[in-house]
């Protein structure tokens, strides 16, 4: 029903004919049945008039399958389209920390596993309509054989569905758990590719891991499909046994409580049987169904998480190029790392910057410098204090303008193989210049603001990133251990000629640093200690 409201939800109108036209192809399918059942019982004597109903009946059954299923693939392809790009508006809507708090791996699990599950389930739904009203229109056909038989039928039908919900029921609760697994095994799965290195240096680390995490989670995930999928299969066999109940019932018991002719009785034994095609395909399609309806549900529940810290999402305003205060007043912010059991808090932090200001950010590991840079660049929401960028106060309503005036490169920067949103008329000229400057020249070319290769050093990586930064040419810049990963001599090129030259221009830079011994270039340093400034000094 989920599955049925979510299309429902994407074309309502075109919903509406296309199970219609399905039906009426299913019980045209149905009357064909019963204009042969009655030829067979007539012993072949064939008038003009079942003729042409015979033919009428194949076109119409023809033309309404091939409509219905028509708009069923277009409905079903759209709101799986709609549901990707709908996933992603509210994964880039929502607030950082929120994404950081329900990780990576839930977020990529549902926009792969579980919209793929959306989407197989989906381009079922045509035939699934087809076969329920070729049923439809099979249990009309034998209502209008006998009424008595119909009840009959319908009667071992409810007990049938009655019986079969409570092995639905646990086979969809351990669909759910195999879904929980699943999001462990995209956590694990990340540890293999994110640490690879370090699991092949540390071989009882490597085993431990396979054992306790990748193996133990496969496990689990197996144990709950297997115990799932053989609970469907007793469904299936189950309701096959009912089945057969009701065509021997039929054929044996029923001549003896009614007189029922050969041509009625041919009627039911030929209905039954071409029934069991379309109930075995609908069976056999409900596990299919019900890791849909999971996955549906996943989705669901995510978007609702995503909403509750969704940002005003606006076009912004013009950037600011000629602002002159930068302003964060009593700034906190607050939260539970990872594998610790108190909260750490960042702030009350007051700083002011001012265009042209080269600021390098210190700190020993787990001081905050992290989280400072994200709050500087309103990636984070403070939990109290206010930021003002000359007299505008930095709320809900100008984030996404504020943010417009940052470039910055973090730690975990990722680079992207095209210049998005840079449209200026000479870019790839410009891109080209910078490229010389960052000695990349003779390993990557731009051609219409696709990068010719990413697949460079760490270190080289960065380089393309700066590219970016020049690019955007905006008024702050943030670098976040930008020279870590260069060689001694681009290091010093970094600090001594690049930032000075930012600097010139009148951008305010901010670099957080490790490398004491280019502390020298800074205007001011600033240094924190578990989350608080321990001080502000100009170096003036």
């Amino acid at each position: 029903m989920k599955l049925l409201s979510f299309l429902l939800r994407s074309a309502r109108g075109m919903m509406a004919i296309a199970i219609l036209t399905g039906f009426l192809s299913g019980v045209s399918s149905a009357g064909l049945i019963a204009l042969i059942s009655r030829v067979i019982g007539a012993a072949g004597a064939v008038t003009p008039m079942i003729f042409w109903a015979f033919v009428g009946l194949t076109v119409v059954a023809l033309i309404s399958s091939v409509v219905s299923q028509i708009l069923l693939v277009q409905i079903a392809q759209n709101a799986v389209f709609e549901l990707r790009v709908r996933l992603s508006r509210q994964i880039l809507a929502s607030e950082l920390s929120q994404l950081e708090q329900l990780g990576t791996a839930r977020i990529t699990a549902a926009l792969t596993e579980d919209v793929n599950a959306i989407a197989q389930a989906v381009s079922l739904f045509p035939y699934i309509c087809i076969d329920l009203a070729t049923i439809v229109g099979s249990f009309a056909y034998i209502y209008w054989l006998s009424w008595q038989v119909f009840l009959m039928v319908m009667a071992l039908f409810v007990a049938a569905t009655a019986t079969t919900q409570y092995f639905l029921g646990r086979g969809y609760k351990l669909l759910r758990f195999a879904r929980e697994d699943q999001d462990n095994l995209f956590k694990h799965f990340r540890a293999i590719t994110d640490g690879v290195k370090e699991l092949k240096l540390h071989y009882y680390r490597r085993q431990t891991f396979l054992s306790d995490d990748l193996e133990a989670s496969s496990a689990s995930y197996r144990r709950h499909n297997i115990r799932a999928f053989i609970l469907f299969a007793m469904v299936s066999s189950w309701g096959k046994l009912i089945f057969f109940f009701a065509m021997g019932f039929v054929l044996f018991a029923l001549p003896k409580f009614f007189a029922v002719s050969l041509q009625t009785l041919s009627g039911y034994v030929l209905i039954f049987t071409y029934l069991m095609m379309p109930l075995e395909k609908i069976v056999a399609k409900l596990p299919t169904l019900g890791q849909a309806d999971v996955s549906l549900q996943k989705i669901e529940s995510l978007g609702l998480s995503l909403e509750t810290r969704s940002e005003i999402n606006v076009t912004p305003a013009k950037v600011d190029p000629n602002w002159h205060r930068l302003e964060f007043r009593g700034i906190t912010h607050e939260y539970l790392r990872s594998g610790e059991d108190s909260n750490f808090t960042l702030g009350p932090i007051d700083l002011t910057f001012h265009p042209g200001e080269l600021v390098f950010i210190v700190g020993g590991n787990g001081s905050g410098k992290s989280t400072l840079a994200k709050l500087l660049t309103g990636l984070y929401i403070p939990d109290a204090g206010e930021i003002r960028l000359d007299d505008q106060l930095i709320t809900s309503a100008n984030r996404e303008w504020y943010r417009q005036h940052l470039s910055a490169i973090f730690a975990d920067f990722y680079l992207f193989d095209r210049l998005l949103g840079i449209d200026a008329v000479d870019r790839d000229l410009q891109a080209q210049s910078y490229l010389k400057q960052l000695q990349l020249d003779h390993k990557v070319k731009i051609n219409n603001g696709k990068l010719s290769t990413t697949d460079l050093s760490q270190g080289q990586r960065k380089r393309l990133a700066l590219l970016t930064a020049y690019l955007e040419d905006r008024p702050i810049c943030l670098f976040d251990e930008w020279a870590s990963d260069q060689d001694p001599v681009f290091r010093e090129v970094f600090y001594t000629e690049f930032l000075p030259k930012l600097k010139h221009q009148g951008k305010t830079i901010w670099v957080i640093s490790h490398d004491d011994h280019y502390f020298r270039v800074a205007d001011r340093i600033i240094k924190l200690d578990y989350g608080k400034i321990e001080y502000d000094r100009s170096n003036s």
